[in-house]
């Protein structure tokens, strides 16, 4: 029955004498998928120059007018107006004013921001106040012109309102006072219809500005803190990076001894985390003002006032309390399924031992991620900042150049002025007209595309060139006699001379899978105020289905990415042998594979708590010893929060070895069991001790 049962996801491997390890002598893999992913990649390169030869990276920094000129620029007539206005800062709000980097309103370079409420109904009717109106509107405005032609054709705004200046840009000046909102110094203003209305009822129009406003206090502090503290924080992930190296190097000799000790000092660490919580909220009983509600206290930029509320240490206390019962309840169930981990990774670490160059691995990981992130962003931003301002000949009478496209600078001298003298060369717009601005958004959604794949492929080629080293370990007869020179640097060979088409076979689905969450996330935002229930539920559940297909994805690539650097077949013939062969051994995989991964886990957390506790102890000044040591901050979070970040990604980075290791293993160790049965003529291939826990063993021979 079983034998059936198993025979339901294909048929098991069968004995090669031949077999010894991933195979030399293959063939090229997904060639078409290789000839499509070199193409996207010159096409890639394409858009790159493309972008750069027509973009401008400064107008993503500075202010530029709706004529995509610079604000302040010197030698220009905008050298003294170095802010930019908005006649309606409203329509900023749209996510796709970061294609563009211009909002979809009449933008002006002013000297000064408004600093008075005015609308241009009042403003008209008195020439000082429209004198200083008419600083905010366009050089075309005459006291002549009657105030519905102004307002047609948006020659002005419709009213001005109390503005601060932030990063040259004008943003109104919103605050609060007793409780009420307030622009500038006024809880009202008069609307364009000439009304009185509250101050607060502009709140959800910049809503966005005032967290901007709002926001700068905060990131100049934040900044600040950095400056101060860097030093600090590069030691603490040195000290990451230092414990990373040493538990690797101390689980190399005792794997079993680390295992429990990082087990009970998760726990320590957890606990300590409950007493602290605890003894926090006991002290803050008596204090004044301790008692108030997360509720009542709302959201607040300094997060330290939350530290001085008992409740907080409350829910810290709740949240610590609860991973720590799961963590124990998951040992109790797990703890003879823990052995077999064990075993699997003190194999991995005596793999490791005889290529300690796949520990540093991951830095070629990162810095090939570095170059694809880098060149996304640059390209995304030259993209962005290639739009240009169109100027077309204007002329009352019949003219034959009506309508045509013209140079603005040049235009007084040019054949189409002296063909119609009355005619004139007058912006029309910005963005632009030629086949590159026409498919611009699409341009932007290659280079997305393109930058999803790219990531994929290269974390599936440091996959692959683990696998194949570490499978080359466990199928050497004699070890370390077997095992090849250099065996990360072959493996990574043989991926890219024979199968990149497969690492961008495998790297396509998961962009295709990711570019689709990303649209998905887009929708999300685009229906946030639609009142449409069965519409944002049918998009939740996609979201849901897209982000587990994902992981499902990511968990079949990485165990196909194995079977190739192992068998060197195409990648679906690799996924479908490796999903068969987890199937065929499915208890083992639930229970071995993923209590590996959360010992892995387990070890993770221990570093980033140890380093995190240290780091709280040092920038919070709790310690004596570090008082006169410790900068002064303004938030003391900042330079932890980096340093936690910092050592879980540092971590992550030695232990994803060890977990690439221990699923190749694994893999491995599941296609022995089905290739050989202990005989002197199919001996087993994996460890005594996983020999042992198993109730096999190999026979001599004699025949034992």
């Amino acid at each position: 029955m079983e034998l059936e049962e198993k025979k339901k996801y294909g048929e098991p491997f069968k004995h090669d004498p031949s077999f010894k390890g991933p195979i030399q002598n293959r063939s090229c893999t997904d060639i078409v998928c290789c000839i499509l992913f070199i193409v996207a990649i010159l096409g890639y390169i394409a858009v790159g120059i493309l972008a750069w030869s027509q973009g401008d990276p400064r107008k993503a920094i500075y202010p530029t007018d709706s004529r995509g000129d610079f604000c302040g620029q010197a030698g220009t007539p905008l050298e003294n107006k170095r802010k930019l206005f908005y006649f309606n800062i409203m329509k900023c709000a749209s996510p796709m004013v970061l294609l563009s980097f211009q909002c979809p309103t009449t933008q002006l370079c002013v000297e000064t921001c408004p600093d008075k409420f005015m609308t241009l109904t009042k403003a008209y009717t008195n020439d000082k106040d429209f004198d200083y109106y008419k600083t905010f509107c366009k050089e075309t405005v005459t006291r002549s012109m009657s105030l519905p032609d102004i307002l047609r054709d948006r020659l002005c705004p419709s009213m001005l309102i109390p503005s601060k200046s932030f990063t040259r840009r004008c943003f109104p000046d919103l605050g609060l006072k007793g409780g009420v909102v307030t622009v500038g110094n006024s809880t009202k203003f008069e609307d364009g219809d000439g009304k009185m209305r509250d101050a607060k009822d502009l709140v959800d129009g910049v809503k966005n500005a005032t967290v901007v406003m709002e926001a700068r206090q905060v990131v100049m502090k934040i900044f600040e803190d950095y400056t101060h503290s860097w030093y600090w924080i590069l030691i603490g992930l040195v000290i990451a990076m230092l414990l990373s190296l040493l538990f690797i190097v101390l689980m190399r000799f005792l794997a079993g001894v680390m295992i429990w000790i990082i087990i009970i000092a998760v726990i320590a660490v957890i606990g300590y985390g409950i007493f602290h919580c605890y003894m926090e909220y006991a002290n803050l009983k008596n204090e004044p003002g301790a008692n108030v509600t997360l509720q009542e206290l709302g959201l607040q930029t300094d997060f330290t006032v939350y530290l001085h509320i008992r409740q907080t240490w409350l829910a810290f206390m709740i949240i610590l309390a609860i991973v720590e019962v799961i963590i124990i309840l998951l040992l109790i169930f797990l703890r003879k399924r823990i052995l077999i981990a064990i075993a699997l990774i003190k194999e991995a670490s005596k793999a490791i031992r005889y290529m300690m160059c796949s520990m540093f691995y991951p830095l070629f990981t990162f810095l090939l991620l570095a170059i694809v992130v880098a060149y996304w962003a640059v390209t995304a931003v030259f993209l962005s900042t290639s739009n240009e301002a169109i100027y077309k000949v204007v002329n009352q009478s019949a003219c034959v150049h009506s309508g045509e496209n013209c140079d603005h600078a040049n235009y007084s001298t040019s054949k189409m002025k002296a063909d119609c003298p009355e005619s004139e060369c007058n912006f029309a717009f910005y963005g632009g007209e030629t086949v590159y601005h026409k498919y611009l958004i699409a341009l932007q959604f290659y280079n997305v595309f393109l930058f999803f794949w790219c990531a994929n492929f290269v974390t599936a080629l440091g996959q692959m060139s683990l696998a194949g080293a570490f499978a080359s370990y466990y199928w050497a007869y004699s070890k370390p006699g077997d095992i090849p020179t250099f065996p990360v640097f072959s493996s990574m060979g043989r991926s890219l001379r024979y199968h990149t088409g497969s690492l961008a076979f495998g790297s396509l689905i998961l962009a295709i899978v990711q570019i689709i969450r990303v649209l998905l996330e887009y929708l999300d935002h685009k229906l946030k105020g639609a009142q449409n229930k069965f519409a944002k539920f049918l998009l939740c559940c996609l979201k849901c289905c897209f982000w587990c297909l994902e992981k499902f994805i990511k968990f079949l690539n990485r165990n196909a990415y194995i079977m190739v650097a192992i068998h060197g077949k195409n990648f679906c013939a690799s996924a479908m042998n490796a999903l068969n062969l987890l199937m065929r051994n499915l208890l083992r995989v639930a229970v071995v594979d993923k209590v590996t991964d959360f010992l892995l886990f387990l070890g993770k957390l221990l570093i980033v708590g140890l380093v995190g506790v240290f780091a709280f102890f040092f920038f919070s000044g709790r310690v004596k010893a570090f008082e006169n040591t410790a900068p002064n901050l303004h938030y003391y979070w900042v330079p932890i929060l980096t340093v936690v970040i910092g050592s879980y990604l540092i971590a992550h980075g030695f232990f994803s070895v060890y977990d690439m290791c221990v699923d190749t293993l694994f893999l491995c160790f599941l296609e022995d069991l089905e290739r050989n049965d202990g005989s002197s003529e199919r001996p087993y291939l994996m460890p005594d001790s996983l020999l042992k826990i198993l109730n096999k063993k190999n026979k001599n021979k004699a025949g034992e």
